[in-house]
């Protein structure tokens, strides 16, 4: 039960009614005894800078979980970021230190690419395609560069309709990592290994599918990163042609141990947060 001692993290994006986390998050909380909440917060982009700083100068708010269309701006308001929060250009965690500080880091793109590893694919020469190269693109692609340089990846292909950001992505993936080949301008999901959709298309009823999914081969896993319904109709599209799928929530289970340890409260497995989650659409 929220009292006067909870700690507040504030789930801040617009709008909110996709959001997931509260639904894992809390009842985590609740099973471990902590007197803490994950609060939904609908900010529009145009109010975001100025509630931001206000919303830090309560005294029983200790963080954020940022979300669209806030990841971008926020690395500009957080005073230290993390490598993987620079490298993508984006924060999607903001954590209250207790010198008043605010540091911000990027779980996003680890969460999603430790749920293709957990289904046992391989990066090891693999062809990795994002479509769509704002916050949770740039982390994952960010992400798959990180560990796919050790893995021998074969090649990470970026597209976004917005050329600026697609392109700065790619300057900032091949200053880390001059060894990787980072290709841009394309979204023909034609030969990749691994096909992600990091835009918003899924979230509204009628939204085209983000690329031809008669392109993708059958043996390519296709992930998603849209919450408002389990399987969308783009991993409709792509499990109808055979292809292994991964929902959005697989990147939020992932990635919520290490948002735990970011803000003081341990850590757990997503195996655990799975059992517990109380998620509906």
């Amino acid at each position: 039960m929220i009292d006067g001692r909870t700690k507040l993290i504030a789930h801040v994006g617009y709008p909110t009614e996709s959001f997931k986390a509260p639904m894992i998050y809390n009842p985590w909380f609740e099973s471990r005894g902590i007197n803490a909440a994950v609060v939904p917060m609908g900010c529009k982009a145009e109010d975001y800078s100025a509630f931001f700083k206000l919303l830090f100068r309560l005294s029983n708010v200790i963080g954020a979980l940022v979300t669209m269309p806030h990841k971008i701006p926020t690395l500009s308001l957080v005073d230290e970021a993390s490598v993987s929060a620079k490298v993508a250009g984006a924060c999607n965690a903001v954590r209250l230190d207790a010198d008043g500080k605010l540091t911000g880091d990027m779980f996003d793109g680890e969460g999603f690419v430790r749920g293709v590893l957990g289904k046992g694919r391989k990066l090891a020469s693999a062809r990795v395609i994002v479509a769509g190269n704002g916050g949770v693109g740039s982390a994952i692609a960010a992400s798959f560069a990180k560990v796919g340089t050790k893995a021998g990846i074969g090649e990470i292909a970026l597209f976004d309709a917005h050329a600026l950001a697609m392109n700065a992505l790619a300057e900032r993936i091949r200053a880390s990592y001059p060894n990787l080949k980072v290709t841009v301008g394309s979204n023909d999901p034609a030969n990749f290994d691994i096909v992600v959709n990091a835009t918003p298309l899924g979230m509204k009823a009628g939204d085209p599918l983000p690329m031809d999914v008669a392109r993708i081969s059958p043996s390519a896993l296709v992930g998603e990163v849209v919450m408002k319904e389990e399987i969308t109709p783009f991993l409709a599209a792509a499990r109808e042609r055979g292809c292994e799928i991964q929902v959005g929530t697989d990147m939020l289970f992932e990635q919520i141990p290490a948002y735990l340890e970011f803000f003081g409260f341990g850590t757990t497995t997503a195996d655990e947060l799975r059992k517990i989650a109380r998620i509906h659409y």
